[in-house]
């Protein structure tokens, strides 16, 4: 059985891992859902200093608090940024890495590279305007749609992602990564893709080409962006069987 650390994208605490959480410990798995600095019931931590670096020491410090070893760590959309910086430092206790719906970053780079410079600027124009310069709300369902694809988010599952969602600190966004990202050649590497990342995927996105190639595996959800709300026994499906 796999030592599963769950860590939840933008907006998000651990609260959103709670169906998944049960189907992996139903079949055994050992799993911690974390959560950020200043997100979920850590809301009241969030200050304008929490940046990425803020999240990387989450991610570490909470696998040296549990004691963990033979790690499988699960990145889903922005958490690919901060456990892609945990990752190179978690060494021999890190066994496996997951990106569900994303994908390790590159050495100096920050969230905002990752879309266009006029998203970027709404973002920052959000911030200002409704963030009191600091935090990013979550935009409305019509605008979510823009960062990821909907697909099987229904009325109770909005419902829970706007009463449970709060606003992400936009240092996160902001910072570029820095210090190793490099983790050891034993590392198993697994992309559990849902429609948005298999679209670009057979699209063939230069920058995404190594994800399907080893030494990467793959596992499809068919579901949209937010698995973990919208399929959470298919994402705990998945999960099982990228460690079997």
């Amino acid at each position: 059985m796999a030592t599963f650390v769950l860590v939840p994208g933008a907006w998000l605490g651990a609260w959103a891992w709670e169906g998944t959480t049960r189907a992996l410990r139903e079949r055994g798995h050992t799993v911690l859902p974390v959560t950020l600095t200043g997100l979920g019931e850590r809301v009241g931590e969030a200050t304008p200093e929490t940046n990425l670096d803020t999240h990387i020491d989450d991610i570490v410090a909470a696998v040296d608090q549990h004691g963990l070893h033979d790690v499988t760590l699960v990145a889903h959309s922005y958490a690919a940024a901060p456990v892609t910086g945990a990752a190179g430092r978690l060494g021999s206790r890190l066994e496996r890495l997951v990106h569900l719906d994303s994908a390790p970053l590159a050495e100096g780079m920050r969230m905002l590279d990752l879309v266009p410079p006029q998203v970027a600027e709404q973002l920052g124009k959000e911030v200002a305007d409704h963030g009191e310069g600091w935090r990013l709300p979550l935009p409305r369902f019509e605008a979510l749609g823009s960062f990821g694809s909907l697909d099987g988010l229904g009325e109770e599952q909005r419902h829970l992602m706007r009463a449970q969602a709060v606003p992400q600190p936009f240092g996160t966004y902001e910072q570029r990564l820095t210090g190793s990202v490099a983790v050891g050649p034993g590392v198993d590497r697994v992309l559990v893709a849902c429609d948005d990342f298999r679209t670009l995927l057979e699209a063939g996105v230069p920058m995404l080409a190594f994800l399907d190639q080893p030494p990467w595996r793959r596992v499809d959800i068919s579901t949209g962006h937010w698995p973990m709300l919208s399929a959470a026994t298919e994402l705990a499906e998945a999960l099982h069987t990228a460690v079997s």
